[in-house]
């Protein structure tokens, strides 16, 4: 009796990871909290290609929607989509990388940077702030009173649009039933 109850009960979890997982590709379109996996294209005003899929190989970009891993409008933007279909969002600078501020335009003193290094205009470099966090700077200039850095986002005070195709819904993972002892020697073992 009891090895049916184990048996019965493992087939129940078995059979309710399998509806979940029906129910979600079922359903056919992506909602908060689902990962997916998106084809995009990322362009400002003036028709520049800023990011793309194809930038990064052609491979879908793998994200769960509402974890805030991207854009919170580009996430959204997903909401709702079924496998194949497209969407375009247009996002404010506001609700993109904010808008571009000078004051973070900063001369950085030479006894900052390790002796003999002397960076060159236009070089990424990745400095610490104030806060301790590490934020990648663009050289401005380069002079004897130091080196002009722009600690602004590269894609600060632009308006940005993307082209999405959501392409998968991937499934949550199937729970792995817990092993179920064995009873031996029981009176009501057959």
């Amino acid at each position: 009796m009891k090895r049916f109850a184990s048996v019965l009960m493992v087939m129940v979890l078995l059979m309710s990871a399998i509806f979940m997982a029906c129910s979600s590709s079922e359903e056919g379109t992506a909602k908060e909290g689902d990962t997916v996996k998106v084809l995009y294209t990322g362009t400002l005003d003036d028709g520049t290609v800023f990011d793309s899929s194809e930038l990064h190989g052609g491979d879908p970009l793998e994200f769960t929607i509402g974890q805030g891993q991207l854009l919170p409008a580009f996430e959204q933007a997903v909401i709702g989509l079924s496998i194949n279909q497209s969407t375009n969002v247009s996002i404010p600078a506001d609700e993109a990388y904010g808008p571009y501020n000078e004051e973070m335009i900063i001369t950085v003193d030479w006894s900052q940077f390790e002796e003999g290094f002397v960076p060159e205009v236009g070089e990424k470099l990745y400095m610490r702030d104030t806060s301790g966090q590490v934020v990648e700077v663009t050289v401005l200039d380069v002079s004897e009173a130091g080196v002009v850095v722009d600690a602004n986002h590269p894609l600060a005070g632009e308006d940005l649009t993307f082209e999405i195709t959501l392409v998968e819904i991937v499934p949550p993972p199937t729970p792995t039933p817990s092993p179920t002892p064995t009873p031996t020697g029981t009176p009501d073992s057959p």
